[in-house]
């Protein structure tokens, strides 16, 4: 029997990861605005789960803040990186390897959870949404940031020339944006849709340049 593939499109394992990973760390200003959105909203010390950290960039931002860090990928690569990174900037970043829709977490042990531009990627998004209620304490939010169906090809070009990237990054990011991600992005019907079938019971989306916030909260 064969097991479903948890993620769309190829595997961000070896070089790819490696692109990747090179790529976002030219731009960190986003990791650090999540990172100071999300503390305002969580109190100091709390335990935080990020959801497919990549390179983990925003999971050491939360670190630094006193948070106490988990990070869950699918990627072997991305989780080997996200250590190394972790491990170079000086902070503690419990960093595992697993599916989004299968979490290898009791039940009720975070705080507060957050997925940054990976939800469209995931090959079962009400699975993972459900996964993110159960491993939440009761009053916990989950914040899930990732690229609008509807952003424009105007403000997907600006978006990507504000990523510092050299002249062909700058071509293959737009293209892949524009090609490949905005073919696996949701719309806002899409997502309410996926939020009503869930476990939530509240939620709001609220959208930001070419991105969302699906913002869902366990009673």
């Amino acid at each position: 029997m064969t097991t479903a593939k948890a993620y769309r499109g190829i595997a961000m394992e070896g070089p790819i990861a490696a692109w990747y990973t090179k790529n976002t760390g030219r731009d960190l200003a986003r990791f650090t605005k999540v990172a100071r959105l999300l503390a305002q909203r969580v109190r100091p010390g709390a335990q935080v789960l990020e959801v497919a950290p990549g390179p983990g960039y925003l999971a050491i931002e939360l670190a630094k803040r006193g948070y106490t860090v988990t990070a869950l990928d699918i990627s072997q690569s991305f989780v080997k990186i996200a250590r190394g990174n972790a491990a170079a900037a000086g902070v503690a970043v419990d960093v595992r390897h697993g599916n989004a829709s299968a979490m290898p977490f009791a039940d009720a042990s975070f705080d507060a959870v957050v997925c940054v531009a990976a939800f469209k990627n995931f090959t079962d998004p009400i699975g993972a949404i459900n996964e993110m209620h159960r491993v939440l304490k009761p009053g916990g939010q989950a914040s899930i940031f990732d690229l609008r169906k509807d952003a424009s090809g105007k403000d997907i070009a600006a978006e990507v020339r504000s990523m510092n990237l050299s002249a062909w990054n700058t071509l293959v990011t737009r293209w892949t944006f524009e090609h490949l991600l905005l073919k696996r992005a949701y719309t806002r019907e899409q997502l309410d849709g996926m939020a009503m079938q869930s476990r939530f019971g509240r939620w709001e989306i609220t959208s930001d340049g070419i991105g969302f916030e699906l913002r869902l909260t366990r009673f």
